[in-house]
């Protein structure tokens, strides 16, 4: 397999990610908040604390504290307004699944035995869904966690950073044959292969989803894939990095 540099309907490069976008501090309660942009995608991230723990820490004598998240889509995120889950009663396995997956993302890169009795609540607002959703919001989430425990730390409430990691999310594919970084809506939806790729900032894997759309991918492709991933996910990081310090 080879890299074609042609260009994408929005006049990217196979391998390039869209314009990345961030704002901390966009809410003023929470300890951290960021506003996530992954080209149109963006979804609102903020962490809040409550000193207490689940219950079934507490019965089962588990040292430490959690973290936990929620996921939802606005009504007005896609071009046809969907309605609130609330009014339907339940969480879609869709949101239930990606709160799962933003909540073991983030709880990878925390020792939580240094959030003694604390429950961080992580939440996950979708404003505007161009796709990748769920990678724009475990990238975001991590920013506001970060800006969470400082807080913490600069009020005493924690002597030591629990945090042993970054970690963000990028979605791959394959579409006619050949692999692109970061898909938006209308090339995830006609990809051959989809995958989310979940890396901590050292360069592990936290999480991989990927599955053939009545389609099959070989190890090479694998290998391209993950490759791919990797290369998008360090230039986030990268772009993190800088967009933190000029928020000190």
């Amino acid at each position: 397999m080879q890299f074609i540099p042609m260009q994408r309907k929005d006049n990217r490069l196979l391998a390039q990610l869209r314009p990345l976008s961030l704002q901390f501090g966009f809410q003023h309660h929470p300890l951290g908040s960021v506003l996530m942009g992954f080209g149109h995608t963006r979804v609102l991230c903020s962490v809040s604390v409550e000193h207490s723990v689940p219950r079934w820490m507490k019965e089962q004598n588990q040292p430490g504290g959690w973290i936990t998240a929620e996921y939802q889509m606005l009504p007005g995120a896609t071009a046809q307004r969907t309605e609130r889950e609330v009014m339907r009663g339940k969480l879609s396995g869709r949101s239930a699944e990606i709160q799962r997956l933003i909540g073991r993302s983030l709880r990878a890169v925390v020792d939580l035995n240094q959030l003694p009795g604390l429950t961080l609540h992580v939440d996950c607002d979708v404003i505007d869904a161009d796709g990748g959703t769920r990678c724009a919001a475990i990238t975001g989430a991590s920013l506001a966690l970060e800006c969470a425990v400082r807080k913490l730390l600069q009020q005493g409430v924690l002597t030591e950073s629990p945090l042993k990691d970054r970690v963000a999310a990028v979605s791959v594919g394959l579409l006619s044959g050949q692999v692109l970084l970061d898909l938006c809506y209308e090339e995830d939806s006609a990809a051959d292969v989809d995958m989310n790729v979940v890396m901590t900032a050292g360069g592990r894997f936290v999480e991989l989803q990927g599955s053939g759309e009545e389609a099959s991918f070989s190890e090479a492709e694998l290998g391209y894939l993950l490759n791919t991933a990797r290369c998008g996910i360090q230039e986030i990081f990268a772009f993190a990095e800088e967009a933190l310090r000029d928020a000190e």
